[in-house]
């Protein structure tokens, strides 16, 4: 990674966010306040907050949010986190009714202070929302469970449409970007929900400094364990003590990696510079 000097690259016109307002907006806000709940779209300050609110889809963030990794890229606080609520898969599930949501996305912060590492609470609310939801379509947006199986396994027999597991990065930056996360455990997690027989997807950032060839390297290995849907966003410094940005990918570039990716087998590519794992995760179901 280079100092601080990329600190002053100049943002893009394409990369300019419109201030997120209008009444769904502002209901999906009020609900969430009033329920004590998180979402990652305000933890990790997505800049399509807005646009996905005023659609009425949110990303709910479980576990509390405080994580106990520190990976490089991430605006989501870090330290020690506060016991379980064993009420959040209802709480949750609730608030999901409430907002009329037709398709959630379920993610969290790591917990690798739990025995499970969550996974029982991980299951018991994807269980929850369907239950008090009938028809809703789920992701869920699973970290590693530290390469246990077992864990992953639980949230796999709740059974959520879409499991999600985000490499984040390509192979060579992995060590730099992602605090205890590794490159070959996350692709061995994919290979496992790929296997279950349930749709599995991931994601990285660009502008980390990664040369065109790694993307797609990291496509192909994406692929080799099946793999079916694929998201590229650029990455955006969140704070100042955040790894600088190297470079903001062109548009076309983007689009570039987006045919490349359906060319190679993805059924479905997200890739424009403010794409996130969730964007438009509604109509990758």
């Amino acid at each position: 990674m280079s100092d601080n000097h990329n600190n002053h690259i100049r943002k893009p016109d394409w990369l300019k966010i419109k201030l997120p307002k209008g009444d769904n907006y502002l209901k999906v806000k009020g609900i969430l306040e009033e329920k004590g709940l998180h979402t990652i779209c305000s933890s990790g300050k997505c800049p399509n907050m807005g646009e996905c609110w005023n659609a009425g889809t949110a990303t709910f963030m479980i576990l509390g949010d405080i994580c106990t990794r520190s990976c490089k890229f991430c605006a989501t606080k870090t330290g020690k986190p506060l016991p379980v609520d064993i009420n959040e898969p209802e709480k949750i599930a609730l608030s999901v009714k409430h907002l009329n949501l037709k398709h959630v996305v379920i993610t969290s912060v790591d917990r690798d202070d739990l025995p499970d590492g969550g996974a029982a609470i991980w299951a018991t609310t994807v269980r929850k929302v369907k239950e008090l939801n009938p028809g809703i379509t789920i992701e869920t947006l699973v970290p590693d469970f530290g390469g246990n199986a077992d864990q992953l396994h639980l949230v796999i027999e709740s059974a959520p449409d879409i499991i999600s597991h985000n490499l984040e990065t390509v192979r060579h930056l992995t060590p730099q970007i992602r605090s205890a996360a590794q490159y070959d455990r996350s692709l061995e997690v994919l290979r496992q929900i790929a296997a279950s027989g349930l749709r599995a997807k991931s994601g990285i950032m660009v502008g980390l400094g990664e040369t065109e060839a790694e993307v797609l390297e990291t496509m192909e290995d994406l692929r080799k364990v099946n793999c079916s849907i694929f998201t590229i966003g650029q990455y955006l410094q969140p704070t100042k003590s955040h790894l600088a940005v190297e470079e903001y990918v062109h548009p076309d570039v983007f689009e570039r990696y987006r045919v490349t990716g359906l060319e190679k087998g993805f059924t479905h590519v997200e890739s424009k510079p403010l794409v996130r794992s969730s964007y438009h995760a509604e109509k990758q179901v």
